[in-house]
């Protein structure tokens, strides 16, 4: 039981901070960070949904959006969106149902393996959260290399070039979290499944089996002369 308990908090510790890791990744503005930082006096980043420039000596910060969803926006952009929002959702309402399958939690406290099947499902999504998740921060993280591998290669400086920045990092921990989450509820909690319910089958068996044992010592124990007073006493009777 104590190692159940353990496997589930450290479940819901790495689920907590690995849907806190992909949210605010996706809405942060530092996936592309300018790798001139030395040449320039203000900072540029460039997130999912907008552009930032810092200024190095007062740190006053300006965005600019984006265009509308609607609007044609370049294929790395549109995907890495979808992919981390499908991973923030995943990631969020597995978080929750681990919350609830808790035991620590008053929820279906007489119902232990329905818990514990709470708990498989919530791996299950995390573990398909953290796919698109790791797909989408590392696919744009190596779209951005090659683009700045590419320019370098060629000799082409086009004034700003970009790395990738620290959203593009949360990403992939929260992502990683969401796998490492999801393997820990998924494979031990299974185990503890099982061996749950071949306990519970036990105790049944034994149950079962010491009433009956308890009626057979009963009947052989039965006293011969109060069986015999009985019958004269239904003769007697119906005579």
């Amino acid at each position: 039981a104590g190692m159940k308990f353990l496997l589930q908090y450290v479940g819901c510790f790495f689920a907590f901070f690995s849907a806190g890791f992909l949210i605010t990744s996706t809405w942060t503005d530092c996936w592309m960070v300018n790798a001139d930082d030395s040449l320039e006096v203000s900072t540029k980043c460039r997130g999912l949904w907008w552009e930032c420039v810092t200024n190095v000596f007062d740190g006053i910060q300006t965005c600019d959006e984006y265009d509308s969803i609607y609007a044609e926006h370049p294929v790395k952009l549109v995907l890495t969106r979808a992919m981390m929002i499908t991973a923030d959702i995943l990631s969020g309402f597995g978080f929750l149902f681990l919350v609830l399958g808790l035991d620590c939690v008053k929820f279906l406290p007489d119902e232990p393996l329905i818990k514990l099947r709470i708990c498989l499902v919530s791996g299950i999504m995390l573990l398909i959260a953290g796919l698109p998740g790791i797909t989408g921060s590392v696919w744009y993280a190596v779209d951005v290399y090659v683009e700045r591998s590419s320019l370098l290669f060629h000799n082409v400086f086009l004034g700003i070039q970009y790395k990738f920045g620290w959203s593009c990092w949360l990403g992939m921990a929260g992502s990683l979290g969401c796998f490492l989450s999801g393997s820990l509820l998924t494979c031990c909690v299974y185990l503890f499944r099982e061996s749950s319910s071949g306990r519970l089958h036990s105790a049944d068996f034994l149950g079962k089996g010491y009433s009956s044992a308890a009626t057979v010592v009963t009947n052989v124990h039965l006293p011969s002369s109060q069986t015999a007073t009985s019958k004269m006493y239904a003769v007697d009777t119906r005579v």
